[in-house]
């Protein structure tokens, strides 16, 4: 039993990037389709595929259609119980559920000013007081996790935390943010996990950018690499 996953650009597109890390962890089988966000076609595309105006939109093997990665999310958690995509003691799995929520609905000054961009970082990029300030709780939030699990992901093992997490790595990465030494460490198990290799590698291979996404006149340095 495949589910049918619909995505944006690789490179570009966090919400699909944490879609994609909600399956590909935990060995559940999907099929991939690809849209282009900001493209003439694109909410026909959405709509042609069930979803309405955003990716990513999921079709579960029974015919379900889910249309917002929170809400994957939260379906295959119990789709799978026996998957471990949420810790199993009940006190980690409330904080990681709680933290889930506050990544998907908060830090709006870093999603607005530091888009995710997985074909380079940028170098000058200088943070606002807002943004520092969604990194700061960024840090207490992995600082805490990590120190009760042990690491090297947030709960011991990869869980649906991580997934969502995964793009505020990025971000880091791509526009040079302060990260403390716990923070580097977290980065690289993120970025060197076989899923997100496979996501990044895949981007890669797009040929269009997106020109909203150019910080120019910032310049362009290597994506940073922990391999």
């Amino acid at each position: 039993m495949t589910y049918d996953l619909l995505i944006g650009q690789q490179s570009y597109s966090s919400w699909s990037l944490r879609a994609w890390l909600a399956f590909a962890p935990f060995d559940i089988p999907v099929t991939l389709h690809k849209v282009e966000i900001y493209g003439d076609k694109f909410f026909d595309d959405v709509a042609a595929f069930g979803g309405h105006r955003t990716v990513p939109a999921a079709r579960t093997p029974n015919g379900g259609l889910l249309t917002d990665s929170i809400a994957i999310a939260w379906h295959l958690a119990e789709a799978f119980p026996d998957r471990g995509l949420l810790p199993e003691d009940p006190i980690a799995r409330a904080e990681a559920q709680s933290i889930i929520a506050e990544m998907h609905s908060g830090f709006t000054a870093l999603r607005g000013d530091c888009q995710v961009n997985l074909r380079t970082a940028w170098e000058g990029f200088v943070p606002s007081d807002a943004v520092l300030a969604d990194v700061a709780r960024i840090e207490a939030i992995w600082a805490k996790a990590l120190d009760r699990s042990g690491g090297p992901f947030l709960y011991g093992a990869f869980t649906l935390a991580d997934a969502f997490y995964a793009p505020v790595v990025t971000r880091f990465l791509t526009y040079g943010l302060p990260m403390s030494d716990n923070a580097t460490a977290y980065a690289k198990v993120i970025t060197t996990h076989p899923a997100f290799v496979e996501w990044r590698d895949d981007g890669m291979k797009e040929t269009q950018e997106i020109e909203i996404y150019d910080k120019a006149p910032l310049a362009r340095i290597p994506f940073p690499s922990f391999e």
